[in-house]
């Protein structure tokens, strides 16, 4: 009788999270709320005492993401919004429809946001907008870069999340996410990135490419992070 050769730890590791993320992204579709919002809890308290070393980043939209966990195309992630931060770059101020390059599945842990969905149509006579694909780079600097496609973009219908609450992003769809009053709020993300898909930008029609920077954190400013989230989740567990 063979026997089954015993897996190496990295691969373990992948197996346990990538099994993570499926009990979670199952626990957002039966809409636990709860238990979704204890694990976005206990992981930021394995940040803030140090039994879990990552670092916190601050996306060039505006936020602070602290990467969790992560597998391959799946990741778990708290993204954390206050009022200092906004965005980091001029040319996000006044362009912030996107969309992602995989689908979201993202639970209020505390706060309030709005999510308007954006009507996009190709229109080369009258564009309002340029599209650009987002070029993610492990030096944490990203590239904006034009496309051809010229676009006119007009809002659609939009819904405000509050705490407890789960909504779904779909891969592609272009929207916009504002923090009404700039009010403390964060999400537990459940992501999946297939290979090849990239996030795109609605730009100025006459912008070139440009760069912005996502930071990294350091040790400190990631535990101080975490511990605000953490204090602000306590104040009214579910």
């Amino acid at each position: 009788m063979s026997r089954s050769q015993p897996q190496p730890p990295g691969r373990r590791l992948e197996d346990s999270t990538a099994r993570a993320v499926r009990d979670l992204e199952r626990a957002a579709r039966r809409g636990e709320s709860a238990e979704l919002v204890r694990h976005a809890a206990a992981e930021l308290q394995q940040v803030v005492t140090g039994r879990r070393v990552l670092r916190a980043v601050r996306h060039p939209l505006g936020f602070v993401c602290l990467p969790v966990l992560r597998d391959g195309t799946d990741g778990v992630r708290v993204h954390v919004c206050v009022h200092v931060f906004g965005p980091t770059d001029p040319i996000l101020s006044d362009h912030q429809v996107h969309s992602h390059s995989g689908d979201l599945i993202s639970t209020v842990l505390y706060g309030r946001l709005d999510n308007r969905r954006m009507g996009v149509a190709e229109e080369a006579a009258e564009p309002t907008h340029r599209v650009f694909e987002v070029l993610g780079r492990p030096t944490g600097v990203d590239e904006l870069r034009p496309t051809r496609r010229l676009v006119r973009c007009v809002p659609g219908p939009g819904r405000t999340s509050s705490r407890g609450q789960t909504y779904t992003l779909p891969a592609g769809e272009f929207h916009t996410t504002v923090v009404p009053d700039g009010r403390p709020t964060a999400t537990l993300v459940l992501g999946r990135t297939p290979p090849g898909r990239a996030a795109l930008f609605l730009g100025p029609v006459r912008a070139p490419g440009h760069q912005v920077v996502r930071r990294t954190c350091d040790a400190a400013q990631t535990a101080r992070i975490a511990r605000t989230a953490l204090q602000r989740i306590q104040v009214d567990p579910f």
